[in-house]
């Protein structure tokens, strides 16, 4: 069975104003990211936003949560804003159950080329396929439990809460 992608905005699909220096939303990388990396996993793609997560209301989270009850698919990613990434993850964890949920995301944009999102994907990827039911975070090559995880805000690394 694929693995179900929802997208919900986040640095990882940020493009850069070259003009006035501003962050903004066009259209997502995602199918590029696969594309580069070489995926060959069956991945089924659907945006649900695209929104800064300092933005993000909990409408959204229950639309997500809502998103990842319905789909087919028991392996999901969700591409995320870094900053409320692990809160969503709680409200998620309370809602969805039976299926493997890793949300991700990108510390530096795409666009501008020395990303860890794609890295970050890959990772993903690897973790949606081989964890266990739950919802997990995955950054920097790591994933922890929904419970556990925190972005720690001056060194700019997801770690486990001590």
């Amino acid at each position: 069975m694929a693995v179900r992608i929802f997208i919900t905005g986040g640095t990882f699909d940020k493009e850069y104003n070259e003009l006035n220096g501003q962050l903004y939303f066009k259209d997502t990388h995602l199918h590029d990211l696969l594309e580069m990396g070489r995926c060959r996993v069956d991945v089924k793609i659907r945006t649900l936003m695209m929104i800064d997560s300092l933005e993000m209301t909990d409408q959204d989270r229950e639309l997500i949560a809502h998103q990842c009850e319905q789909c087919q698919e028991d392996k999901i990613i969700i591409t995320h804003g870094t900053d409320t990434m692990s809160e969503t993850a709680a409200m998620l964890a309370q809602k969805v159950k039976y299926k493997t949920v890793v949300l991700t995301g990108a510390m530096i944009p795409i666009k501008f080329g020395s990303s860890d999102g794609l890295f970050n994907l890959g990772s993903a990827l690897a973790f949606a396929q081989s964890l266990p039911h739950g919802v997990y975070v995955a950054m920097n090559g790591r994933y922890f439990n929904w419970d556990n995880v925190r972005k720690n805000k001056q060194t700019g690394v997801f770690e486990e809460i001590k």
